[in-house]
C-alpha cells in the first residue's frame, strides 16, 4: 500500500471511529437522559398512591416491599426496596420536572438526594454542570464538604452566604476561591512520615484529583519554577493558573506549623513573580502557603491579616469523619468572625 493510500486510509478510519464515538456518547446521554426521567415518573406514582393511604408510614413501607417484589418478578433487577426509596425520595426532592437536569446521571442525583440543605444541593448540580464532575467527583466533593468549606472561607458568615439566592456565583475574589482545609486523602500519606519533596511529588502524581481540590478554574503550570532576583535562585513548589480569576497561584508546601518566615518567603516570590512573571492582562499573582498545621498568632500578626494576594491553608492527609470536619469548620469560623467584628471595631 502506498503511503498516500495509507494517509487517506488513516484519516477515514479516524472520520469513521469519530463518528461511532459521537454515535455512542448520544445513546449513553439518551439512555440517561430516560432513566433520569422515568425513575422521576416512578418516585411521583409511589408518592400520589401512598398518599391516598390513611396510615401514611405504614402503608408506605408495606407498599414499597410489594411493589418491590412485584416489580422484580415482572421487570428483574434493579426495583428493590431501597432503590423504590430513592425513586421516591428524588421526586420529593425535585418536584418539579422541569428542574431536573439530565445533564446529570441516575448516579449524581443519588448523591444529590443526600444533601439536605436546598442551597447546597442547587449549587453542587450548576457546580458538576458547569465543571463536568464525574459521579464520582461530585461524591467526593460532597463526602469533603466543598460547599461548606468555600462558605467558610468567606469574609461573610454562613449565614449570610446561606441567605443568598443566587448559588451559581458563590466566589468573587481570590479568597473565595481558596478553601481551608485541604483535604488530601487521595495522596494516601495517613500513618507515612514524609518530606516536602515527597509531598510534592505525589500532589503531582495524582494531579488530576489534586486539581477537583484546588477548586474551579485551576489548571497547572509548572513545578519548581524557578524565578531570579540579582543572583539569587527562587524556586517555587507548585504554579497554577486560574482561568476565571485571571491569575497565577503560586502554592508553597510546608510541613508542621506556619512560621512568619514562611509567610515572607511567599511575599517575595509573589512580588518577584509579578515582576517577572505576569503578563499586562493577567490580574495580581496569588500566593499560598499549604502547611499541616496553621498559627494563629502568624495569621493575626503577618502581613496575611491584611494582605489580599497572600493566604495560608491547613492541608489533611486523610479524610476526616463529617462530624470532625464541621467541627472544624466551626472553630474556623467562628475565629474568621471575631477578625471581622475586631476588623469593624477598630474602624468605629
Amino acid at each position: 500500500m502506498s503511503e498516500l493510500n495509507s494517509a487517506r486510509l488513516t484519516t477515514l478510519a479516524n472520520a469513521i471511529a469519530t463518528q461511532i464515538e459521537k454515535a455512542r456518547a448520544q445513546v449513553r446521554q439518551a439512555v440517561n437522559t430516560a432513566m433520569v426521567q422515568s425513575y422521576w415518573e416512578i418516585g411521583r406514582l409511589i408518592v400520589e398512591d401512598e398518599q391516598q393511604g390513611q396510615q401514611r408510614a405504614i402503608y408506605g413501607k408495606q407498599q414499597l416491599q410489594q411493589l418491590s417484589e412485584a416489580l422484580t418478578e415482572r421487570l428483574g433487577k434493579g426495583f428493590d426496596e431501597r432503590n423504590l426509596r430513592n425513586m421516591r425520595a428524588f421526586y420529593q426532592a425535585f418536584p418539579i420536572r422541569n428542574a431536573v437536569r439530565t445533564e446529570l446521571s441516575w448516579t449524581h442525583y443519588r448523591t444529590l438526594l443526600r444533601i439536605n440543605n436546598p442551597s447546597a444541593r442547587d449549587w453542587y448540580i450548576e457546580e458538576a454542570i458547569s465543571q463536568s464532575w464525574s459521579a464520582r467527583a461530585l461524591e467526593r466533593q460532597v463526602s469533603t464538604l466543598y460547599y461548606e468549606r468555600l462558605l467558610a472561607s468567606q469574609d461573610k458568615t454562613l449565614v449570610e452566604q446561606e441567605a443568598q439566592t443566587n448559588t451559581q456565583s458563590l466566589a468573587e475574589t481570590a479568597k473565595d476561591y481558596l478553601r481551608d482545609p485541604y483535604i488530601l486523602d487521595f495522596l494516601n500519606l495517613e500513618d507515612k512520615s514524609y518530606q516536602e519533596s515527597e509531598l510534592e511529588q505525589a500532589i503531582i502524581s495524582n494531579l488530576q484529583q489534586f486539581l477537583l481540590e484546588l477548586g474551579k478554574g485551576f489548571a497547572f503550570v509548572e513545578r519548581q519554577q524557578r524565578i531570579r532576583f540579582d543572583d539569587e535562585d527562587f524556586y517555587i513548589d507548585l504554579v497554577f493558573y486560574n482561568f476565571k480569576l485571571k491569575c497565577f497561584l503560586l502554592v508553597d508546601l510546608k510541613l508542621g506549623k506556619l512560621k512568619h518566615q514562611d509567610i515572607g518567603q511567599m511575599d517575595t516570590y509573589v512580588r518577584l513573580y509579578d515582576e517577572q512573571c505576569k503578563g499586562s492582562d493577567d490580574n495580581p499573582t496569588i500566593g499560598l502557603v499549604l502547611c499541616s498545621e496553621k498559627s494563629e498568632a502568624v495569621v493575626k500578626y503577618s502581613v496575611l491579616a491584611d494582605q489580599k494576594q497572600l493566604f495560608a491553608a491547613k492541608y489533611l492527609p486523610y479524610l476526616p469523619t463529617e462530624e470532625e470536619l464541621k467541627r472544624e469548620l466551626e472553630r474556623e469560623r467562628v475565629q474568621a468572625l471575631a477578625q471581622i467584628q475586631q476588623r469593624e471595631r477598630g474602624d468605629e
